[in-house]
């Protein structure tokens, strides 16, 4: 095993895909020289050359659109959006052409979009929202989201050689973490399977990307204290893995499920939904949503935290719900 960063074995997997794939190629505002704004893809360009890691000029609609033709025409583009508040400039060619592609034309459109949404580092209202409830809900379009470097490399591979086009979350705050991992690249994690990071029979905590590697901590702690929660890392938002969250809930009765997004209209509400329809004769209590402040997220590092959802509430919930 060896101890490696979340950036780490993103590059690592991009360099292993370039390698392996010759239609492969990385496209983005300062991916090259620079490295990209978070350095996942620093060195990449001495490699592979500016070819096939291409700086764009700074305008998310245009590269997205690039991006798109390469893509039907037999490439596989890895694009990056340096943060994901600017993918809202990129709206009408993920939702109006990418994802129509194939069930309209049947077209393969085997894109991915790389990018880091979610707070935590000062940056501000424009350059710290996890934006994936705008894309949940539109068919032809699947969105990984992993909380840890190895599912991170896993499903990245799976994203590369997948047909359709792919949002792949990547939270700010996990680019530093170090994970322990094999000397090889984990191998693909098909999409749509959640993990059981942690099993349990009191109450079960559903997560995903950064929330899921708190939650993970958060449990630990409660375990301490005699509280046994179940936590479901999701990996992926689209496809849902609706069967592991079903039978959890049924067996532990009480589920809280976390978002760091605004709470009104979060994706949060959607699988609470969801639970709630198959589940709801089996709960104790109500489904919980732990989320973001509907408020843009403020600069000062105090308030942006008030605005984020923490380890502390969610430790506060299961306390609650536990006596």
């Amino acid at each position: 095993m060896r101890s490696v960063t979340f950036t780490q074995l993103l590059r690592e997997t991009l360099a292993a895909e370039l390698r392996r794939d010759p239609s492969v190629f990385l496209m983005g505002e300062d991916i090259g020289v620079y490295g990209g704004s978070f350095g996942v893809t620093r060195g990449l360009i001495d490699e592979f050359g500016s070819e096939r890691v291409r700086d764009t000029p700074i305008s998310e609609q245009a590269l997205t659109g690039v991006a798109i033709g390469a893509a039907v025409a037999g490439l596989r583009p890895v694009i990056e959006i340096m943060f994901m508040d600017f993918i809202t400039l990129a709206v009408d060619q993920l939702v109006n052409m990418a994802a129509k592609l194939h069930p309209i034309y049947g077209r393969s459109c085997p894109l991915v979009i790389r990018t880091p949404p979610g707070g935590g580092r000062g940056y501000g209202a424009t350059h710290s929202q996890s934006l994936e409830r705008l894309f949940a809900g539109v068919p032809g379009l699947k969105i990984a989201a992993p909380s840890n470097a190895s599912d991170a490399s896993a499903l990245l591979q799976t994203a590369i050689r997948d047909n359709n086009p792919v949002l792949f979350l990547e939270h700010k705050l996990l680019y530093p973490q170090r994970f322990d991992v094999g000397d090889e690249l984990p191998a693909p994690l098909p999409f749509g399977f959640a993990r059981v990071a942690r099993e349990g029979d009191d109450l079960t905590i559903v997560a995903w990307s950064h929330q899921a590697f708190v939650a993970e901590r958060a449990a630990a702690q409660l375990a301490a204290e005699g509280i046994d929660a179940e936590v479901i890392d999701l990996r992926t938002l689209c496809p849902l893995d609706l069967d592991t969250l079903v039978e959890s809930a049924r067996r532990t009765g009480r589920v809280m499920i976390l978002e760091e997004g605004p709470k009104t209209g979060g994706f949060a509400a959607e699988i609470a939904a969801q639970i709630m329809e198959q589940a709801h004769e089996y709960l104790e209590k109500p489904v919980r949503r732990i989320a973001g402040a509907d408020f843009p997220i403020p600069s000062a590092k105090n308030l942006e935290a008030a605005c984020i959802p923490s380890y502390d509430s969610i430790l506060a919930l299961a306390r609650e719900w536990m006596g």
